[in-house]
């Protein structure tokens, strides 16, 4: 993009809320059941039926509002959002709208990596309680479409930004703390594929210096970052190239095509006065005490940025790892854990297997978090107990973390993790002869080999390559099966080698 355009961008995200039944009745939220199974009388609108709200889908949006810390209003109101689709069977859709729940309220998050990383603040208007609209379906249907109303009532909490964002870089990285907290606050799984967490791209541009906005195009149902960042680089571009061929832009709502890559619109975009917005007659106005906000408060869990303050405070670790350490609730509880048991010492320590080895296995098996991890936090404090004592060495340790992760998943039974699962370490260490040898008289011996045996490393050592070093640091290693110290080896070296 040129450098005299702008790019605005403002997101609304629908955060579906965790509660086992809907917002306005006792249907059931699970995910995955036959079409229509879950919609009851109230969901399909059968005529006398009155809607109830879910205390639990209140208290959930009042713990979002004290995350960013928002209002929350101790009165709001429901109303009828009305329009006319196949999928929403009353004809109108239970939201709010002058009144809402949560009022205000700011985001932090970090845009970059490395040295060009920044921190944004981006600014939230509002966020507000609303029911789920059912679903067509198309696919399955020759000629026809057929209606699942599954999801109607299901809770949403619809999270609504100020225009602050200005590239699709600032937007995704918005989105992902947003992802991130809802799940960190427990008040959303976060499931993009399931469409708990969905989000829409407000997009305009308009020169630079430029004071007013310009026209927005609204991108829908985004459930991917990478779908996100696509949509928006390639509407910006759209818009821009429109400007300047001499076409004013139109508002409208678009859709994101991800085999094309291109944006296609869908329906010219409605207003708020399109809709017909007024206070639902059947639910009464929501009001919210102190005492409720500080019961929820009180309940509330440590706060991502809260907690890496404390980590960098508390266990002198570094801003980077502190904030590898909080990228998610789980990570955050097994390294609290982890360290409980392996003691604070050894905090820095922790802080490299948790965002390093273990962390590398999770790739590798594609989980995000150690909810499926196969090494429990006391047992990976066994290893690091002995590393911290020279017990083993780092190699060892590595080769000892692999043992014990395969144990745990074998589908054998494994009568050694059954019995001392949380000593593991110690017994396998005892077991398979891994202690680290430390013993000069033992050392020197395998050292003089290596000499022997790697003249030619050794004089390009004495003449100063320091590879030729490591080099031979690496046969000793190898020689020793890895138990050798490799400080006493290094320090051994040098002596004999005259460095």
């Amino acid at each position: 993009m040129r450098s005299d355009w702008e790019v605005v961008i403002g997101l609304e995200t629908h955060a579906q809320l965790n509660t086992k039944s809907k917002i306005f009745s006792g249907a059931s939220t699970a995910f995955g059941a036959e079409p229509n199974e879950q919609a009851c009388a109230v969901d399909i609108a059968l005529p006398g039926v009155l809607p109830v709200l879910n205390q639990g889908a209140v208290a959930r949006a009042i713990r979002f509002g004290l995350a960013i810390g928002a209002e929350i209003a101790p009165r709001s109101i429901f109303a009828r959002k009305n329009y006319f689709y196949p999928d929403l069977p009353k004809g109108y859709q239970i939201s709010q709208y002058e009144l809402p729940v949560v009022v205000g309220g700011t985001l932090t998050v970090q845009v970059g990596e490395g040295d060009k990383a920044y921190s944004l603040t981006v600014n939230l208007t509002r966020a507000h309680l609303e029911e789920d609209a059912g679903k067509s379906l198309h696919e399955d249907f020759q000629g026809q479409s057929g209606i699942d109303l599954n999801r109607a009532g299901t809770p949403l909490l619809e999270i609504v930004t100020e225009p602050d964002m200005r590239s699709s870089a600032e937007a995704v990285a918005y989105a992902k703390a947003l992802h991130s907290l809802v799940q960190w606050i427990d008040i959303c799984d976060g499931n993009m594929q399931e469409g708990s967490f969905r989000c829409d791209a407000n997009v305009s541009v308009r020169k630079k210096g430029a004071e007013k906005l310009g026209t927005r195009r609204e991108i829908k149902n985004l459930n991917s970052f990478r779908f996100m960042q696509q949509a928006i680089d390639y509407e910006v571009q759209w818009q821009i190239e429109q400007i300047e061929d001499g076409h004013a832009i139109q508002q409208a709502t678009v859709l994101f095509d991800p085999d094309s890559g291109e944006t296609r619109s869908m329906r010219s975009k409605e207003d708020a006065h399109d809709y017909r917005y007024f206070p639902d007659p059947d639910l009464l106005p929501l009001e919210i005490s102190s005492e409720w906000i500080s019961r929820v408060k009180s309940e509330m869990p440590e706060l991502p940025q809260q907690l890496a303050e404390r980590f960098q405070n508390e266990y002198g670790l570094s801003a980077y790892d502190a904030a590898a350490l909080t990228s998610s609730r789980e990570v955050a509880e097994y390294f609290q854990e982890l360290l409980n048991a392996a003691g604070v010492t050894n905090a820095k320590l922790c802080a490299n297997w948790v965002t390093g080895t273990l962390a590398s296995y999770l790739n590798l098996m594609k989980h995000g978090a150690p909810n499926m991890v196969q090494v429990t936090p006391v047992q990976l404090a066994g290893i690091i107990r002995r590393i911290s004592d020279s017990t083993i060495s780092n190699k060892i340790a590595r080769e000892l973390f692999d043992e014990i992760w395969n144990r745990n998943n074998s589908e054998e039974f494994d009568v050694m993790m059954y019995y001392a699962a949380d000593n593991i370490a110690d017994l396998l260490i005892e077991k398979n002869g891994l202690k680290q040898v430390t013993d000069v008289s033992a050392i020197e011996p395998i050292i003089d080999e290596v000499i022997a045996a790697n003249a030619k490393n050794v004089e390009e050592y004495r003449a100063g390559k320091e590879k030729a070093f490591n080099a031979l640091v690496g046969q000793v290693m190898k020689a020793s099966k890895g138990k050798a110290s490799p400080a006493q080896v290094n320090e051994l070296l040098k002596k004999k080698l005259g460095g």
